[in-house]
């Protein structure tokens, strides 16, 4: 016969045995003599110790009910009582929090955790829910069920002044899918003849290749987990990945915002999706925002010019330069605009005139006559081309260069300087939950992770700096009113 769950609790939480008769819990070191006793219970919920989950605390900024209204029309009216979801939604985020390995060991270790059943409501006799809930509970909610979470305790943080709004830092980090690499097939290749299920491969492959870039995900996919990218970080394998875009505020470090892509998305095509979901988020428009290079495109540049945008965002250009055939070449700053004659001047002293004009990518092109190039000495350092060296100039390219001399100022090297330990620091938090790789497999399931992982790390900071501000408001009506005592004003 096995043990029963209050026995289970009592033999993962014994201490030692001081004197017979006498328990002692490693939990809270709280004297009693039965687990069940209600007195030991209470005691132990009223202390709220760090190593306590303290549910108090959580109720008190999160009003878990309100995931019956975004669900109520998921759920029918006849069959079996379900898991009440305020539950289901509790045991996900114990499964982030403490960075449980799979749902099964999540259900096993909450009867052994009484923080955890006082977080759930369960007492010590409540039976425990199947693992299969979770992973029903997500199929049938969906990812707005999530988001719809995440972004209420973004509101929370807002409404308890912890976000500012105004200035956002964005970056992405990647996510190692849950797929191994032996899972990718060349859809190109002689397998694909040999393999039976090959035709829902390639419907899955259709139907998630508008969403990856680059030829090598055009080609090769993974079987186990489409969705996912294939990949190259640095001087590293290629490895199936997702990628995470993520707005932090910079006030008290709240994430505003979060999207999940495939590994392969550029990052500079995620900067006006991140700014217009945080201004959604936080009811305020974004004055500046903060990147690295990668966000600095001309597109990036146009797009925050046309919405009165301060870009922070260091040159992708620049940083290009120097590099592959540009190495030795003289770079675009090297040659004089004359406005007035709508030509440019070489450092040699040739002119480049207007030629054509790229209407996909609009741009002017400027050239000089091959034959000068040729002969002037200058040459190896000003161009690899055959026919001559050329300019190409944006129709908008003087507010190219006014948001590129704002990408250079002071203040932007200072919020880029900022920026790099803001974003480290928010995702290093993240790694304690599990952020690095990826609980489940597909983007939507992806997209679930990512919400849950940045609530979590949103209540910390909203039950923290609550706290502080209780706290330092207690103390300061405290010292009020010793002061009118001590003034006569109010009498013992």
């Amino acid at each position: 016969m096995g043990k029963t769950i209050a026995e289970k609790i009592f033999a993962a939480h014994l201490r030692d045995e001081p004197f017979p008769g006498a328990k002692v819990l490693s939990l809270d070191r709280v004297l009693c003599h039965e687990i069940t006793t209600p007195v030991a219970i209470a005691d132990l919920e009223a202390r709220g110790k760090d190593r306590v989950f303290d549910r108090t605390k959580i109720k008190a900024v999160i009003d878990f009910d309100f995931i019956y209204r975004e669900v109520q029309d998921r759920y029918g009216y006849n069959g079996n009582v379900s898991v009440p979801p305020p539950e289901i939604l509790k045991m996900l985020l114990l499964l982030v929090l403490y960075n449980v390995r799979s749902e099964r060991e999540l259900m096993e270790t909450i009867p052994l955790r009484l923080d955890w059943l006082w977080f759930l409501g369960f007492d010590l006799e409540s039976e425990i829910p199947n693992h299969s809930v979770l992973s029903k509970a997500r199929v049938r909610w969906g990812v707005e069920a999530f988001k719809g979470f995440f972004e209420r305790i973004v509101g929370q943080c807002v409404a308890a002044g912890l976000v500012d709004g105004r200035k956002l830092f964005i970056d992405s980090s990647l996510i190692e899918a849950n797929a191994s690499n032996n899972s990718v097939v060349d859809t190109q290749g002689l397998e694909k003849y040999l393999q039976r299920g090959y035709r829902e491969l390639e419907q899955r492959l259709e139907e998630v290749g508008g969403e990856k870039n680059g030829a090598a995900n055009k080609r090769f996919i993974s079987t186990t987990d489409p969705d996912a990218a294939v990949t190259r970080h640095g001087e590293g394998k290629s490895k199936l990945r997702y990628k995470t875009h993520r707005g932090v505020d910079k006030k008290e470090e709240v994430i505003t915002t979060t999207q999940v892509t495939a590994g392969s998305v550029d990052d500079g095509e995620m900067l006006e999706a991140v700014v217009e979901t945080h201004e959604r988020n936080t009811g305020e428009e974004v004055a500046v925002v903060v990147g690295d290079s990668k966000y600095g495109t001309k597109e990036n540049y146009l797009w925050c010019a046309e919405r009165e945008i301060t870009a922070h965002l260091p040159n992708l250009e620049e940083t290009q330069r120097g590099s592959g055939r540009q190495e030795g070449i003289l770079p675009r700053e090297a040659f004089v605009y004359a406005p007035e004659h709508d030509h440019y001047i070489c450092p040699a002293g040739q002119i480049l005139k207007k030629r054509s004009y790229n209407n996909e990518r609009q741009y002017y092109e400027y050239k000089a006559s091959g034959k000068v190039c040729a002969g002037c000495e200058l040459h190896p350092r000003c161009t690899r081309a055959k026919d001559g060296r050329s300019i190409k100039r944006h129709v908008r390219q003087d507010e190219l260069d006014r948001m590129r001399a704002i990408a250079n100022s002071v203040a932007a090297k200072r919020d880029i300087k900022t920026r790099q330990h803001l974003s480290e620091r928010s995702f290093a938090r993240s790694t304690r939950y599990g952020y690095k790789r990826a609980r489940w497999r597909g983007l939507w399931r992806m997209q679930i992770q990512d919400f849950l992982i940045a609530a979590v790390q949103n209540i910390q900071i909203l039950i923290q700096k609550t706290d502080r501000r209780i706290t330092g408001m207690a103390k300061a009506v405290a010292e009020g009113i010793k002061a009118m005592r001590t003034a006569g004003i109010i009498l013992e």
